[in-house]
């Protein structure tokens, strides 16, 4: 069997891709990463240097025309700030009824899709990603909950003539867990980055950097990107 890797140079995807190599060989996985319009380019060279880590190919993507409408405050053109808060501050300010205003539209179903297409073409039969429970809580992000991993699930598993599945390790565990189990398979997090900004060092105050710092609080280490 190969895996398709749905890779953004993060903890979370390159935990998953850890995963996978030490399942499948890195002979038999693949990363993919795309380029959304995102306001700076750290994650991409992240996920170059974690492919050469891990010795695994490497495929780019650039779907920013596709999100070019969107007013995220995650990408080039949004008027907005990206907010300086923890997640569940800024869930409690939309009070659990509408995604954040990092969360970009559809972002997940449409790289699962995509990605969908390729792994057929590259031979795979299951793509990994790191989608976890708390991205999805209260309505954060919305396409990293469990409901829509398995309508994705099911959608590419019958679109693909049942070749090919979805693997989200991660969707019912919260950040804590998913250091714990990277940690565990030796995952080079110096590598990663997780940032919304795009300075030399983390900002340390968007709501990924707050929960990846926690996160590694919660396994009694620093987060190694510090």
């Amino acid at each position: 069997m190969k895996a398709l890797v749905l890779s953004s140079g993060g903890i979370d995807s390159t935990t998953a891709l850890a995963i996978a190599v030490h399942k499948y060989g890195h002979d038999n996985v693949v990363a993919l990463s795309m380029s959304y319009g995102q306001k700076h380019d750290k994650e991409i060279e992240a996920a170059k240097k974690v492919a050469d880590y891990y010795n695994v190919e490497l495929l780019s993507l650039d779907l920013s025309k596709i999100f070019e409408y969107s007013n995220s405050s995650l990408l080039k053109q949004s008027t907005e700030d990206i907010p300086k808060e923890s997640y569940s501050n800024q869930i409690e300010e939309t009070k659990g009824e509408k995604p954040v205003s990092t969360y970009v539209p559809f972002r997940n179903g449409l790289f699962l899709s995509t990605a969908a297409s390729i792994a057929l073409s590259k031979d795979c039969s299951v793509i990994y990603y790191g989608a976890h429970s708390d991205d999805a809580a209260g309505f954060a992000y919305p396409d990293c909950s469990d409901v829509f991993n398995n309508a994705m699930n099911t959608a590419i598993y019958e679109g693909s003539g049942h070749q090919l599945k979805i693997e989200a390790p991660f969707i019912n565990m919260n950040k804590a867990h998913v250091v714990k189990k990277g940690l565990e398979l030796g995952v080079p997090y110096e590598l990663t980055w997780s940032c919304y900004e795009g300075g030399d060092k983390p900002c340390g105050k968007c709501g990924t950097c707050i929960d990846r710092q926690a996160a590694f609080e919660a396994n009694g280490i620093t987060d190694p990107a510090l």
